[in-house]
């Protein structure tokens, strides 16, 4: 049997649905910090990930020059030449300097 309460009634329900709006509020709040925090993790672990592959294509490229210097005898010549200035008997080595007050690249 229900008794009708008139106003009474109806205002019990609207305070009922904004004790449980109140609730959910007060929960979204709670665990808001929480999910922040959660999307700068997830951020940081997107950048450490480009970083570790950065430095694994970096790793493969010093793995190949170091693979050249070992196995393949024209790549020693050539650095040699470069970056020390050898040259071979009756050859010229000719070096160009930047001019004074040039910037140097």
């Amino acid at each position: 049997m229900k008794v009708d309460l008139g106003i009474w009634g109806k205002l019990t329900q609207v305070v009922i649905a904004l004790v449980a709006v109140a609730v959910l509020i007060l929960i979204g709040l709670t665990y808001l910090p929480q999910i922040q925090q959660n999307e700068r993790f997830r951020r940081q672990i997107d950048q450490l990930s480009l970083d570790v592959k950065q430095q694994e294509e970096i790793s493969r490229q010093l793995r190949a020059e170091i693979e050249a210097l070992r196995n393949d005898p024209p790549t020693v010549t050539r650095l040699v030449r470069e970056k020390l200035g050898y040259a071979r008997t009756n050859e010229t080595v000719i070096r160009f300097e930047p001019a004074a007050g040039s910037p140097v690249r």
